[in-house]
């Protein structure tokens, strides 16, 4: 899996508000009230690439996936963990997460009160913020191709998450991946994967990727795993359903939740 990075905020910042403070002073006496909205809108230009430049903004790159005409999955596990925390309880507390930017779920699990969460990105992280790059010093996140066995003994986590990752797999080399994912949880592997129809490729996605993503119906899904022997989670399901339901909360990307090999 090749990726090539994309910076928005590097071209945001190649096209910022410097240019506006020239304007603001040479047109100072012409006309005032002209170089006070140029200056309310400089202000406004650099507290946004302030605030997206720090790469901890999701409000920021929910705007920015809609915009692209897309829904990210792993925005989509964060907006998904107090109804997660309902459902499987304890099983909480010893979390890993995988997919692209792993960053952001591994900080936020974090700040709940005892958890411990781990990370593994599939590509690279040329443009992780000083935060993310923390997360790899530290050994919490890692960089690993998930085509290959990962890097941790059996059932070394209780959940294991995944999102945005899958789709990119074609049928065989998902055969070695969704097992080895099984084989480090102990209480199940929770699967956030997009909708069928949302085929159409970006110019983001294809830089990041390297393909499009092939986002597969339930139907597909439910008999890819009577097929492979992966065991559905009907309790955890269940569980997940009705704590959805008494929190209105719809989700955004298909979920699935298979039990651990044993």
């Amino acid at each position: 899996m090749s990726r090539r990075p994309v910076n928005p905020a590097r071209r945001f910042a190649d096209g910022g508000s410097i240019p506006f403070v020239g304007s603001v002073q040479s047109k100072t006496r012409s006309s005032p009230f002209l170089s006070i909205g140029l200056l309310v809108v400089s202000a406004i230009l650099l507290i946004g690439y302030l605030h997206y430049g720090s790469g901890q903004s999701t409000s920021v790159k929910e705007a920015l996936s809609k915009v692209e005409g897309g829904s990210s999955c792993t925005l989509e596990v964060q907006r998904a963990l107090p109804v997660l925390k309902k459902a499987y309880g304890d099983s909480m507390h010893k979390v890993l997460h995988v997919g692209p930017d792993t960053c952001s779920v591994v900080s936020k699990l974090l700040k709940e009160d005892d958890t411990q969460a781990w990370g593994v990105e599939p590509y690279d992280l040329d443009d992780a913020d000083a935060g993310c790059k923390s997360l790899v010093h530290k050994g919490i996140v890692r960089v690993a191709d998930i085509k290959f066995p990962l890097p941790y003994r059996a059932k070394s986590f209780s959940l294991v998450i995944v999102s945005d990752a899958l789709d990119y797999l074609s049928p065989r080399y998902l055969n070695r991946t969704l097992p080895e994912l099984a084989r480090v949880s102990s209480d199940g592997v929770i699967i956030f994967s997009g909708y069928l129809g949302q085929q159409r490729a970006k110019v983001t996605e294809l830089s990041k990727f390297g393909r499009p993503a092939k986002y597969r119906s339930s139907t597909w899904w439910i008999r890819y795993f009577v097929e492979t022997k992966l065991e559905e989670n009907e309790a955890a399901a269940n569980k997940f359903e009705q704590a959805s339901t008494k929190r209105s909360y719809k989700p955004a990307c298909q979920v699935f939740h298979l039990r651990s090999l044993h």
